[in-house]
């Protein structure tokens, strides 16, 4: 059950949305320029929209009826915020900066080009197009299923249309200096384009009572996505910022002002969690998304604050979703992976429509030996305890929760470790949203726990005016 009815959840896909936000970028260029953007879009639209093939799927296990909210959770969207006037001015020059690095040996208008049909026929993660409603889907027989998820394959680069690696987790000082972060890699394929990334990395410096964050965009080489098959992992790299990792093994790397990290992840858990069972999570005729998650990762390494080394160590979450989906139109959801102290972890969300109405709730749990169970719908119950008015973008986000689930019995309240953990991604996604550190206290099955977390809402802030827009293309 939902308590609060401005509540929702993770939604997609709105083909109609993407050809009117095409539409209207187009009638604000050259004829000209026009003509080579139509071509080129009906040319992608030709092609299926893919960089692959978009299989169909006649396993009706892997189909959404209606209202399964599962399907919907292909949606996940972060993006980076500003948190001040002056922070938005140096977060623009930081993105120029990487455009122009990315983009000096490319024609102007092939530029603008591409990041035109780029961001027009994908949003990434966090981008909320206005209006409407879940599609409808249905089992579409075809001879040639989806594959299962594998490992280590499937932990690398695929040629689909939308791919994201997403990590977001705590770690702290032998001294108790208390951090969150958040580190995501973004990769975008459209027809013969070459690879898109937009990379989003934020520091909670709970201690510090202070949030920062940064962001980098740019085009990259096709040789950088393996073979398919490959069981190196995935190695990814965005002016300067890397991710790797192989079976649980991860390593980051990622610079902004004052703030340097450099961990090491380990996964604490047997295996990966494959979500809605086997890991695939269907759009029927509007595509589909692979998602799997390390919801318990064991974090070592070193954070350079402000120009000192200081060994750290902590929790962290990783999700990695792939496939030939577009992650634009619905409205908005709120996510929340909880990791709690007696080891056991909860993926948690809300998924509502253009008026803030719920469209459903999807909840995993994962027990101390790895395993994992789905929580129905009608086994949680959300209640928000506050609200927060960004001064950033006006968005009134709701700030403290209560959150209830009967089978496992767990009340848990979520409490901000920051109130201010707004990002506004103008440069390289084009949303506003909050992805912040929570503390987490409670009862579970009748005995006091506590925990920690982190909560994700979209589609409660737009770009405040004037706001540059991806690639620069605004003022």
């Amino acid at each position: 059950m939902i308590a609060d009815r401005s509540y929702g959840w993770r939604l997609k896909p709105r083909l109609k949305a993407l050809s009117e936000g095409r539409e209207a970028r187009l009638r604000g260029l050259p004829e000209s320029f026009q003509r080579h953007a139509v071509s080129q879009h009906a040319r992608i639209e030709r092609l299926g929209l893919a960089a692959g093939p978009q299989p169909a799927v006649s396993d009706p296990r892997h189909a959404v009826q209606g209202k399964s909210p599962k399907l919907i959770s292909v949606a996940r969207c972060a993006e980076p915020r500003v948190d001040s006037a002056a922070r938005a001015g140096g977060l623009r020059g930081c993105a120029r900066a990487s455009l122009r690095r990315g983009f000096s040996r490319q024609p102007l208008w092939l530029l603008a080009l591409a990041l035109l049909v780029l961001l027009s026929g994908c949003g990434l993660p966090g981008t909320i197009a206005g209006g409407g409603s879940l599609p409808a889907t249905r089992p579409v027989p075809t001879a040639t299923p989806l594959p299962p998820v594998r490992f280590p394959q499937d932990e690398a680069q695929h040629t689909d249309l939308t791919e994201w690696w997403y990590y977001t987790g705590h770690f702290h000082s032998a001294i108790g200096h208390e951090y969150g972060f958040e580190l995501t890699f973004f990769q975008t394929l459209r027809g013969s384009l070459p690879p898109y990334y937009a990379a989003h990395y934020a520091i909670s410096d709970i201690s510090r009572g202070q949030f920062h964050y940064d962001q980098q965009v740019g085009f990259g080489s096709p040789s950088s996505i393996p073979p398919a098959g490959s069981t190196q992992g995935f190695h990814l790299a965005l002016n300067g910022w890397t991710a790797t990792g192989l079976n649980g093994h991860d390593q980051l790397h990622a610079v902004m002002t004052d703030y340097t990290i450099d961990l090491k992840l380990t996964d604490a858990l047997p295996h990966p969690i494959l979500h809605n069972g086997n890991g695939l999570i269907t759009y029927g005729e509007a595509g589909y998304s692979y998602y799997y998650s390390r919801p318990l990762l064991m974090v070592s390494g070193t954070v350079n604050d402000h120009g000192q080394a200081v060994a750290v160590s902590g929790q962290a979450w990783m999700d990695h979703q792939w496939g030939n989906f577009l992650t634009v139109a619905g409205s908005g959801w709120d996510w929340y992976s909880i990791q709690l102290a007696n080891h056991t972890e909860y993926m948690l969300y809300i998924i509502r429509d253009s008026q803030k109405r719920p469209l459903g709730a999807v909840g995993t749990y994962i027990s101390p030996d790895g395993a994992a169970h789905e929580i129905p719908q009608q086994n949680m119950r959300f209640e928000v305890l506050g609200h927060w008015t960004s001064p950033v973008t006006g968005g009134v986000y709701p700030s403290g929760w209560r959150v209830t689930i009967s089978d496992p019995a767990v009340s848990l309240t979520l409490t901000p470790a920051l109130v201010d953990q707004e990002l506004v991604t103008a440069q390289s996604t084009g949303v506003a949203y909050w992805e912040g550190a929570v503390r987490i206290a409670g009862r579970a099955n009748g005995a006091a726990i506590t925990g920690q977390g982190y909560v994700e809402l979209t589609g409660y802030a737009s770009l405040p005016p004037g706001a540059a827009q991806p690639g620069g293309m605004a003022p």
